[in-house]
């Protein structure tokens, strides 16, 4: 019998889920998945959570003592998805100290209404940070144009960074930059640097839904474009930690931002299921994976090593190929970059509404008619629960 996912693992690639509910981590599935699926890490995004809240009733007695305290629903919606995120991590605690703080590593994401502003992206990842209050946390930041400044003084702070929503191979180098950047700064504000992990969250699938679209039916590219992206994003990420500049933050003990690819799950059904997840094997990578992509993988995946670094000429002929066929390669990641952003603060708009109906209706069960309602707590008063699970 083979495993597949333990074959990835033995390839070099770090098994991530990209899913997170309370349900799962009450019935201890989370668990399970890290002792038996090779799992050694967790992803979120807003869609994530508004889905596990508007799901079961695991989230009630929370919400109903958030009511009780008259919780304002920005602060709700932090302590509602931090809470979960804290919890992930001490699953993930064995893992993260077993891998010298490489692996064992969730991702809670900042406000993605941010995404155009950076001292406010700093200042929302310094604040979840301090509320998840684990080390094994990583704060995700969108790489966007105001995100990549932001990126680099969070890192500076000491703070592990995800960074998402990267489409574009000419992004991917500023990212990056930006982590460069980031821990020359820790290492000059004192901070250790083998503490401090960042990932780069390169996002496949999407790419093909674009392209595909704008290709239309029968070409033969159809479905290549986001692998071939991929690869060549893994053979600038080769050429930058083979530098000098990254030596030198090696020596001090840094670890390389991995990058991750994201966004794995098929979206044509046409496709192998296990696509974006075998063709994508190389060392120091990580593949985070929604349950249905794991799940694939685990039943007919077929690992055969190395699919990346011997393919980077056959990646760029993809990619001028598309060109000749009129696909215009900087409109389509920007329109991704642009609708990846909007997508995200869609269901971020779509949780603030869920809980604040959720809180409405718990605090009408809660409070007798016509008593005055408790006024909104702040972040200060909100420190106690950010400690307890």
């Amino acid at each position: 019998m083979t495993d597949p996912l333990a074959d990835l693992s033995a390839a070099g690639v770090a098994v991530w889920l990209d899913d997170l509910s309370r349900s799962r981590l009450q019935t201890g599935n989370l668990a399970d998945l890290v002792r038996d699926s090779s799992v050694v890490g967790v992803t979120t995004n807003p869609s994530i959570f508004q889905k596990a809240l508007s799901e079961g009733a695991a989230y009630d007695e929370q919400v109903r003592d958030l009511a009780l305290r008259g919780t304002d629903v920005g602060e709700a919606v932090r302590m509602l998805t931090t809470y979960d995120v804290r919890w992930a991590c001490d699953v993930l605690k064995d893992v993260h100290e077993r891998t010298a703080g490489v692996d064992g590593r969730v991702s809670i994401e900042v406000d993605p209404r941010l995404a155009q502003y950076t001292e406010r992206t700093v200042a929302e990842a310094k604040a979840l940070w301090w509320l998840v209050d684990r080390p094994n946390l990583y704060i995700k930041i969108p790489a966007t144009v105001p995100g990549l400044p932001a990126i680099t003084s969070v890192l500076a702070e000491g703070i592990s960074v995800n960074v998402t929503l990267i489409f574009s191979l000419e992004r991917y180098g500023a990212v990056m930059e930006a982590f460069l950047a980031g821990l020359e700064q820790a290492k000059a504000n004192g901070y250790d640097l083998s503490r401090i992990g960042s990932v780069a969250s390169f996002f496949v699938s999407r790419v093909d839904s674009e392209v595909d679209k704008r290709l239309g039916a029968g070409s033969a590219l159809r479905g290549q474009a986001a692998i071939a992206n991929a690869r060549l994003a893994y053979a600038q990420y080769e050429q930058v930690f083979a530098s000098d500049r990254w030596k030198a933050l090696e020596a001090a003990g840094a670890h390389p931002q991995r990058p991750l690819w994201a966004s794995t799950g098929v979206k044509d059904p046409a496709y192998d299921d296990t696509q974006y997840v075998v063709e994508l094997v190389a060392r120091g990578t990580v593949n985070t994976m929604p349950e249905a992509t794991l799940e694939a993988v685990a039943d007919h995946g077929v690992v055969r090593g190395d699919t990346v670094t011997t393919r980077y000429a056959d990646a760029q002929q993809v990619l001028d190929d598309l060109k000749a066929a009129g696909i215009d390669y900087d409109d389509v990641v920007q329109q991704l970059e642009e609708e990846g952003v909007s997508k995200f603060e869609d269901a971020w708009n779509d949780l603030i509404a869920s809980v604040t109906d959720q809180l409405e209706k718990a605090g009408a069960e809660v409070m007798p008619a016509g008593a005055a309602k408790p006024a909104g707590d702040g972040p200060a008063a909100a420190a106690p629960e950010a400690t307890a699970r």
